[in-house]
């Protein structure tokens, strides 16, 4: 299911997905199968994301990013694929997160680039993770 007000660029989109009102999907991005993409969601190109994967309201997964399946990811949970940001960087390079099988992430954690989250980890409401996370770890915090 596609929401008549959401703006979904790509044809890779999993059956049984949903997709809901002002979320925008580019035409690189893959989705799976049974995947619940909520309300004021942005997914960008050269995103995959694998098959029953929620993503709740107002997560954007940038360029780089890549979310195996089972993986949870809470309401405004951040995601950087930047180091140094800034402005018409053009010198801009893009460090991919990676969020393993069955991780969830809660709401308002910032995810820093080139890391990440082992498979079934589950990362607390408001962390900050600045380094890989193993399988099975429990972070909350600054980790």
């Amino acid at each position: 299911m596609i929401h008549e007000l959401a703006d979904v660029q790509s044809e890779h989109i999993g059956k049984n997905t949903s997709i809901w009102q002002f979320t925008v999907v580019l035409p690189g991005a893959v989705i799976g199968d049974e995947c619940n993409i909520c309300s004021h969601c942005f997914i960008e190109n050269d995103v995959r994301i694998g098959n029953r994967v929620t993503l709740k309201n107002g997560v954007y997964l940038w360029n780089g990013i890549r979310v195996e399946d089972s993986v949870f990811i809470g309401p405004n949970a951040t995601f950087c694929n930047d180091r140094y940001p800034k402005s018409k960087n053009k010198d801009f390079h893009l460090e991919g997160i990676l969020i393993r099988q069955g991780a969830s992430i809660g709401a308002n954690a910032t995810i820093l680039p080139g890391v990440t989250i082992g498979e079934n980890a589950l990362i607390a409401a408001g962390a900050v993770i600045t380094k890989d996370v193993g399988a099975d770890q429990i972070i909350k915090g600054i980790y």
